[in-house]
Order: structure tokens, then sequence, then C-alpha cells
């Protein structure tokens, strides 16, 4: 399943998702033209190493703005874009940022108690996102996901989804999948499932914190 859009308007612009999505790109784009090496040493630099986090805690924050491929970035951007706005809306512009960066911080301390001696580096903001998801999940309780369902048929279906199933199975999908490689000692190439579920719990604790405005 494909998410496309939701069902809920925002009543502002979402200024800071917004900002958000472009300053990732742009840094994305800076990385891509670095040579091979430096870039390698950036990621070195400014990712997230959870055997280094006792000596380096400013990655925490550096390395939700990195990204691996396109990809990782698309992924990443599209699922803010999707409930970013509405998230922002309930919070305001600045409240909003500092839940952000603080959902990124609690998913990079959550993967880093599950992978304490890992020298991997890890980077992306899929933990800051989820923790957007899991406010969306508690905010908007009502609201719709107007999902792509592909199929051999010429024409794609469209199904629109209750977001609580949606983001509940989403969290699911990370929390097994985190379970599964724990207890198998995987790596999972590089994924880090922990971050996401300590993301999406994060946002939904911070949340009743951070909105000014119930939007249901």
């Amino acid at each position: 399943m494909i998410p496309l859009r939701d069902t809920v308007r925002s009543e502002k612009p979402p200024v800071v998702t917004k900002t958000i999505v472009i300053l990732n790109t742009i840094i994305f784009i800076y990385q891509a033209l670095m040579p091979q090496q430096e870039m390698v040493q950036f990621i070195y630099r400014y990712g997230l190493i959870p055997v280094k986090l006792h000596e380096h805690h400013l990655p925490l924050i550096t390395s939700v703005f990195l990204h691996g491929s396109w990809l990782h970035l698309l992924g990443n951007m599209w699922s803010l874009w999707l409930f970013g706005d509405n998230v922002e809306d309930s919070m305001g512009h600045f409240k909003f940022l500092v839940f952000y960066l603080l959902c990124g911080i609690a998913s990079g301390y959550t993967h880093t108690a599950f992978n304490a001696v890992s020298d991997v580096p890890t980077i992306g903001a899929s933990g800051a996102v989820a923790g957007v998801m899991g406010a969306y999940f508690l905010l908007y309780p009502h609201a719709r996901i107007v999902t792509l369902i592909p199929t051999f048929f010429v024409f794609p279906m469209f199904i629109r989804v209750p977001a609580v199933i949606f983001l509940f199975f989403w969290f699911l999908s990370q929390l097994y999948s985190g379970t599964v490689n724990w207890i198998l000692g995987s790596a999972a190439g590089g994924v880090a499932w922990w971050g996401h579920v300590g993301g999406f719990l994060s946002g939904m604790f911070l949340q009743n914190f951070f909105r000014t405005k119930d939007y249901y």
C-alpha cells in the first residue's frame, strides 16, 4: 500500500514542514556532490554511532538531516509531508520544530539502547518522522489515508484507510522487525527499527505537551 494523502486539511501553511523537507534535500545534494571518501568521512562525523554516543551527542540531531540514498530521502520526506502539516497545525510552528527534534533525539537514544556496541553510523529522518506519525495517531483518529493499492489490472485501486489502522499496523511492522532482528542479532541492512519504535512512542507521549489545540 502506498499512502498518497490524508483527508485533513491544514489551516495554516506548514512552514516548518516545508523548511525541513527543503533542508534535507539540500543537504543530501551536498552529500551526493562530495567525493566518495569525503562523503564517508562526513557520514561518520555527523551520523549517529551508538558506541561513540557518550563522547559526542551532537549526532543525535545532525544524523536526522542526513540520508543514504534518494529513495531513503524521498520515503522519509513523503511521510513527513503527509503527516507533518497537520501536526504542525496542532502545535504551531516553533513548538513543532522543537517536537520534531526531540522525537529524533528520543529515536537516537532508543536505537543506541538496542545497539550499544555498534560502530555503524545511523542516518535518516525516519525516527523524527515516526514521532510525527505517533502524534498524528492520537491527534487525528478520524482521519483517512488515501492509499494506492497496486493491482494487475489496468486501473489502480484507491481506498481510504482509517489513519489509526494505517499507523497502528505500520508501528506493529516496525516493532516486529525490530524484535526479530534483535533476537537474531542481525543488523537488518542498517535499518533502525527500534529507532522508529522509539520515535513513534515519543511522539505519542510528547504531543500532550506541545499541542495548542485539539484537531479531531
